[in-house]
């Protein structure tokens, strides 16, 4: 076989993606594929790729060596995929949420966090730090359809705090428009007021005299 056809030929290994570690989102998918190329040599990220739900790893035959480095690599990632914590674009993706609903109910406590994760931009020396989930509190979630009764809970909230505010701006403009009263109107009656209930004893000890 000539030198050249035969550097043709492949070598090629595929993982399937379950269900458990995508929880059905594309988004999830992609995330784990570059999960998987962040631990593989330089020289072998582009050699692994996502088509059709598969992680895939193709090489040329006359690299055989740095395969096999890699799919040991790939194989052994594999094992615990189902519990690689889940980022903030994918929680919003499999449960079809706003940033800012994240951000308020992981603020109240009803979305839990499973900590937090530091990464340096790409290209830049910046580093961003950010939350991840455990992902079968996010498959719970999903399962139980929770987002809707927090969302029905939001709205609810919002209108309560609506009526409270209108309720206290309604109430500062009565106390300001209310009329003075008497008393404060003509503080001077409160010092008769007082004299006159003390002139009797007043008069009995012989002040007058």
């Amino acid at each position: 076989m000539p030198k050249q056809q035969k550097n043709d030929i492949e070598l090629l290994r595929t993982w399937t993606l379950p269900p458990a570690a995508t929880l059905g989102s594309s988004v999830r998918a992609h995330g784990i594929l570059l999960e998987m190329r962040s631990r593989l040599p330089i020289s072998s990220k582009k050699s692994l790729v996502l088509e059709a739900g598969e992680l895939m790893l193709s090489m040329p035959a006359d690299d055989k060596t740095q395969f096999d480095a890699a799919a040991t690599i790939v194989s052994s990632a594999m094992k615990d995929i189902e519990d690689l914590p889940v980022i903030p674009r994918e929680i919003q993706d499999i449960l079809t949420i706003k940033p800012g609903e994240r951000h308020r109910w992981l603020a109240d406590g009803r979305l839990l966090s499973a900590g937090t994760r530091t990464v340096r931009l790409a290209g830049r020396a910046r580093q961003i730090t950010f939350h991840v989930f455990d992902p079968r509190v996010v498959e719970d979630l999903l399962d139980r359809g929770l987002v809707d009764q927090w969302r029905d809970e939001d709205v609810e909230a919002a209108a309560e705090n609506r009526r409270r505010a209108a309720y206290k701006a309604k109430l500062t403009r009565s106390l300001k428009n209310a009329p003075k009263s008497a008393t404060s109107a003509n503080p001077a009656s409160d010092e008769a007021d007082v004299s006159l209930a003390d002139w009797e004893e007043f008069g009995r000890e012989g002040f007058l005299r």
